[in-house]
């Protein structure tokens, strides 16, 4: 009479949702016993692959939900190309203890010199290591919470960037905000300190900002007072680097 034990071990492995061991099992087993290796180096294999699925699936998830618009690392980066930046500050943010700290970044240069590249490659790390991310644009963010206060769902939908341990917000001051997107944008920078990381890609000096948030002075100072107690600034200066395969003669 056949054993019932394969099918039921595949069954109890499917219950569990094992995938990998149910996959692996009877190959590895082979291996370990052309190899001679013991029981406890035969589920260490076994454990360590499923180990293994498991976290590039999550990694996947998490990043999905990040909603980067491109995928972006810091070996991508080319060093060569800004006139200044801070190669050992940035790599030292590799390291995501701002997370924990829950502390803030702030990329600040003028448009093409890679601070979404660097935004997007942090976060894309904090993917990496287990961290919950969003990718926004700062003007995204206003009208999606201003649809929602229309509809009386702005406290819902202000918990979708209060949520994460990271949000990024791209391109503050690249378009004006009115006093409504201003008070809008204060909210969700306000109720993220001290709670949760924000990553920040600018185009405007700190000096500036009251020129983004319709000339208020008031409102761009609480901002700044929050997203600069806990932050760490990253200039970068230089030509951008959309230009530089332009021909000469165009520019």
């Amino acid at each position: 009479m056949k054993s019932t034990a394969p099918s039921l071990l595949l069954q109890h492995l499917d219950f569990l949702k094992l995938p990998h061991l149910a996959r692996h099992h009877l190959d590895l087993a082979r291996l370990c016993a052309e190899r001679n290796w013991d029981h406890v180096e035969y589920l260490r294999r076994l454990v360590e692959g499923e180990y293994t699925e498991r976290r590039q699936r999550v990694i996947e998830r998490r990043v999905k939900a990040a909603r980067f618009p491109v995928l972006k690392t810091l070996d991508q980066y080319q060093w060569d190309w800004p006139k200044k930046i801070n190669r050992l500050q940035v790599q030292h943010l590799f390291r995501l203890e701002f997370i924990p700290a829950k502390a803030n970044v702030v990329f600040l240069g003028t448009v093409g010199v890679g601070k979404t590249h660097l935004a997007t490659a942090l976060g894309y790390a904090a993917c990496q290591e287990g961290h919950s991310v969003l990718f926004a644009d700062a003007i995204s963010v206003i009208n999606d919470l201003a649809a929602a206060q229309k509809r009386g769902l702005l406290k819902r939908q202000l918990r979708r960037y209060l949520a994460p341990e990271v949000l990024l917000l791209d391109e503050i001051g690249y378009l004006p905000i009115d006093q409504h997107g201003a008070d809008l944008l204060f909210q969700v920078i306000s109720q993220r300190y001290e709670r949760g990381s924000l990553i920040v890609t600018t185009n405007k000096p700190f000096k500036q900002w009251a020129s983004i948030f319709n000339n208020d002075g008031t409102i761009a100072s609480a901002v700044l007072d929050r997203l600069l107690h806990h932050a760490e600034t990253v200039v970068i200066e230089g030509p951008s680097f959309r230009m530089r395969d332009r021909d000469p003669s165009t520019t």
